[in-house]
């Protein structure tokens, strides 16, 4: 049987495929296009972010309204006396030991003074003739001025008898005195406390040889203490010595009573620096009605000084050192850097107070970065959270391909 022929595609047909396939492929072209364009322009975007420094604001601390200083102190009787001999000679007896409270004027030893006892007798025995060449003087120079008076005498005799009984009295005043200078040194033979106190040292003991003065006479003979009140004595850094004024408060505590605090006051400063330390002695004074506080006892004073408001304390990560001084970098309007040269405080390790350059108010920037100028452009870092943090590790996007 005959075979039917094959038929061709139209014309027509053709034509309608052969535009179906360009739309197609310009589509394709179109939209490979417009996806490199977006791309690119995110990355210009993002690589315009990365070129301006991100930053992270350091958390800064207000100080308060007053801050603490821990200073050791050593306490002082409010009087102290070291008592020495007077008069020379062996020590006949003492009559009070050390912890012994006495009244002033309370005998606390006497001194067998033999040499002493001789002068003064010998005194009183001058004395007694010059009080009795004294009385014939006298008797002598009214008889002889009656003489005189009825010319039986001469003026100048009379005159001499007069100056020689003037003489005599002198000579006896003189030996008075003698005798009381000698009973004066007789008194001090019984050694008695200056005040109400307790006896803290006897450097002494029955039958010692007691030699006269402080000088090379050896130590004391007995000290007494005044602990009614004590005197506390703290050696404060220069850094601190302007707030400290007479009046200020202060509690002190002593490593025989833990957990024990005790009051004080400040009384005065010396107003002068030690050369070394750099520090001022300072005095305060506490009562002791107890009788706990003994003399020279370590302590811990604690004091509540006032502190600048404007007084801020920064992180150490946040300073910048320079050439002729510290900066810190703060963030300003039009989030713009600006340094600012400041001075600064105490140095606690981790952190350092600024007490001058910086307000308040300043929003400090956390570890810049070395070439950060005035005026340059920064970036606030968001605050942490799973959305920023998600951002953060994501890539930066890439360029479409060509």
């Amino acid at each position: 049987m005959p075979q039917e022929p094959i038929k061709t595609p139209s014309r027509r047909l053709l034509l309608l495929v052969g535009a179906a396939a360009l739309i197609v492929a310009g589509g394709d072209v179109t939209v490979g296009v417009v996806d490199r364009a977006d791309a690119n322009r995110q990355l210009v975007q993002w690589t315009n972010q990365e070129a301006v420094p991100t930053v992270q604001l350091a958390k800064l601390e207000h100080g308060a309204a007053e801050q603490s200083l821990v200073l050791p102190g050593t306490l002082q009787p409010y009087n102290k006396a070291s008592i020495y001999a007077r008069v020379a000679g062996y020590l006949k007896n003492w009559q009070q030991d050390i912890g012994a409270e006495v009244k002033a004027g309370q005998v606390l030893a006497t001194i067998d003074t033999p040499d002493l006892d001789q002068q003064l007798a010998q005194a009183r025995a001058n004395l007694a003739t010059a009080e009795a060449n004294e009385r014939v003087a006298v008797v002598t120079a009214q008889r002889w001025h009656s003489l005189a008076a009825a010319q039986w005498v001469s003026q100048q005799a009379n005159d001499e008898k007069a100056g020689a009984a003037a003489a005599n009295k002198a000579i006896a005043d003189a030996a008075q005195a003698n005798v009381r200078q000698l009973e004066a040194l007789e008194s001090f033979k019984s050694i008695v406390a200056p005040f109400d106190g307790v006896v803290t040292q006897r450097n002494t003991d029955v039958g010692a040889l007691v030699n006269v003065g402080s000088g090379n006479a050896g130590p004391a003979l007995f000290e007494v203490s005044d602990l009614h009140k004590v005197r506390i004595y703290v050696q404060v850094p220069q850094a601190y010595s302007a707030g400290l004024t007479p009046g200020l408060k202060a509690t002190f505590e002593m490593p025989q009573y833990p957990g024990q605090q005790f009051e004080a006051t400040l009384i005065t400063t010396s107003r002068a620096m030690d050369a070394n330390s750099r520090s001022m002695l300072v005095e305060l004074q506490a009562d002791n009605p107890d009788g706990k506080f003994a003399q020279g006892t370590y302590c811990q004073v604690h004091f509540q000084l006032p502190v600048d408001p404007n007084m801020v304390r920064v992180p150490a990560t946040a300073l910048m050192p320079v050439d002729h001084g510290v900066q810190i970098a703060v963030l300003g309007d039009g989030s713009k850097a600006v340094l600012k040269t400041v001075q600064l405080g105490r140095d606690f390790g981790d952190s350092v107070e600024v007490t001058a350059g910086l307000s308040p108010t300043d929003r400090v920037i956390d570890s810049p970065t070395e070439t950060l100028q005035s005026g340059d452009a920064v970036q606030l870092a968001p605050t942490p959270g799973p959305a920023t943090a998600k951002r953060a590790a994501a890539p930066p996007p890439a360029s479409a391909p060509n």
